[in-house]
């Protein structure tokens, strides 16, 4: 072995060693209880609200993800049944029972509710998917769990350290990434769309007056990008952490009374304790556990099992990086085209209202319709097609094949979008001379997809707003 290849099997003996250094499991104990509570408290919300209805059996009409048409939306009694077994799964997860069926069940039920409709998208929802997957190969059931109860031999006081690390980097990835997308001439120059969301809120008590001057926007636009970008550094830090998690509380106090973004605060508010250190729980016990009776997992040795799950995390770290930078392969405004906006964590970074129609043409006769959307979609679901052009085109290839059932196909349809971003003009988003029957949806540029304004976004004022907030204004979030 030459020096060079000694040098480097040190390196990767070390960086395994230090991947499977024990450390305390009470943390990520916490964390599957904070977690499965969430799932829970979050199921039960859709069923007494009423959303599972809004949602999912109400439309008549589903948006689908490309490569992902076969998912099927199921009827009502089924799909709230879906829900009630969310909320199971979640108290499995929470005490510990039956731990990586029940994990990996939710895991699977939850990306499938997400599957069913593209219009319920939400960021949150998007990272509840990714962590109920990482947990299916965290065993947090070890300790304070029902299975531990119940199994002895499964018990332990330590969990290796890249459990940690993993929730660690996922969390981090959503804080950056979010900080990353705030990096605009929107957000830092104009303050928007926080101009149009404060103004809109004014009616509020005490702080409501303060939300209709500009300087108030503009400090929240920055404080946002500022946290977002430098939060986990901070939490990294064992000096700063306790500040950071306090700023963690705050700012997400502060967006969920400002904001109707549901559960969005809860779950980041949860996600940061992973990077508390693994014995805090502990602290709050009334007999805390002596570090002599931790007993620490036997290290195996550097195999080819050991090497694939190392390559396996390696490469959902990197597809992790990689899936929210997939924009900067499109030309354009990303807020503007959407060609690689969803699992970007591009969280609350634009506001977008948009009208469309559709114009069909009826080629053996030539006649020509205007249908409005809201012949096929809920109000919701319309109010998310307007201004994201994927979405436009697949009603416009239901809406010929539905001419084509009836009769009265071939036909062509094209669409009269119009869009505003960030306060600005309305303008039109797709080609109106573009056939979009003739469109297939995919990965490549969308030509037919117009550029977006130019021009700055406008400062609106208070009295011109009413109310309206975009996605952010969404039931269920």
């Amino acid at each position: 072995m030459t020096e060079a290849e000694g040098a480097g099997a040190s390196h990767s003996a070390r960086l395994w060693s230090r991947l499977l250094a024990p450390r305390d499991i009470a943390a990520l104990a916490a964390f599957r209880v904070a977690f499965g509570l969430l799932i829970t408290t979050s199921a039960v919300r859709f069923l007494a609200y009423g959303w599972v209805d809004v949602f999912f059996t109400r439309p008549r009409f589903h948006f689908t993800y490309w490569g992902f048409g076969w998912v099927p939306a199921l009827p009502a009694p089924w799909m709230h049944a879906v829900f009630v077994l969310l909320a199971v799964l979640g108290l499995c997860v929470a005490a510990g029972l039956f731990y990586r069926p029940a994990v990996a069940l939710l895991a699977l039920v939850f990306t499938y509710v997400q599957l069913v409709d593209v219009t319920s998208y939400l960021n949150h929802y998007y990272l509840v998917s990714l962590l109920a997957g990482l947990m299916v190969f965290i065993p947090a059931h070890r300790a304070f769990s029902v299975d531990a109860w119940r199994r002895p031999a499964l018990r332990s006081q330590t969990l290796p350290a890249w459990c940690t690390f993993l929730l660690r980097f996922q969390v981090g990835v959503v804080y950056v990434f979010a900080g990353l997308a705030k990096l605009t001439t929107d957000w830092l120059l104009h303050a928007q769309p926080l101009n149009i969301w404060l103004s809109a809120r004014t009616s509020l008590p005490v702080v409501g007056p303060l939300l209709e001057e500009r300087w108030v926007a503009y400090s929240a636009a920055w404080a946002g990008f500022l946290f977002d970008t430098t939060i986990v550094a901070f939490l990294l830090a064992r000096r700063t952490r306790p500040f950071a998690y306090a700023a963690v509380l705050g700012f997400h106090a502060a967006t969920a009374a400002l904001f109707p973004i549901g559960m969005f605060p809860v779950i980041m508010v949860t996600g940061a304790l992973v990077f508390f250190s693994p014995s805090w729980p502990r602290r709050l016990l009334p007999r805390r556990d002596s570090p002599h009776s931790l007993q620490p997992l036997p290290s195996p040795p550097i195999g080819a099992r050991a090497w694939l799950a190392l390559t396996a995390a390696t490469l959902y770290a990197v597809i992790q990086l990689a899936v929210p930078l997939r924009s900067h392969l499109y030309d354009g405004n990303v807020l503007w085209h959407e060609q690689g906006m969803r699992f970007s964590w591009r969280v609350m970074a634009r506001e977008k209202n948009g009208s469309v129609t559709f114009v069909v043409r009826e080629l053996r006769t030539g006649r020509e319709h205007h249908v409005p959307p809201g012949r096929y979609l809920t109000r919701l679901q319309e109010r998310e097609m307007s201004s994201q052009p994927d979405l436009i085109l697949q009603l416009a290839h239901h809406i010929a094949r539905e001419y084509e059932q009836k009769g009265r196909g071939p036909v062509e349809v094209r669409a009269d979008a119009q869009v505003s971003l960030n306060g600005r003009p309305a303008a039109p988003l797709v080609d109106p001379r573009v056939d979009l029957v003739r469109v297939e949806d995919g990965l490549t540029r969308k030509d037919w997809i117009l550029p977006a304004p130019e021009t700055p976004p406008l400062h609106l004022r208070p009295a011109a707003q009413h109310g309206k907030h975009g996605r952010v204004d969404t039931p269920g979030a």
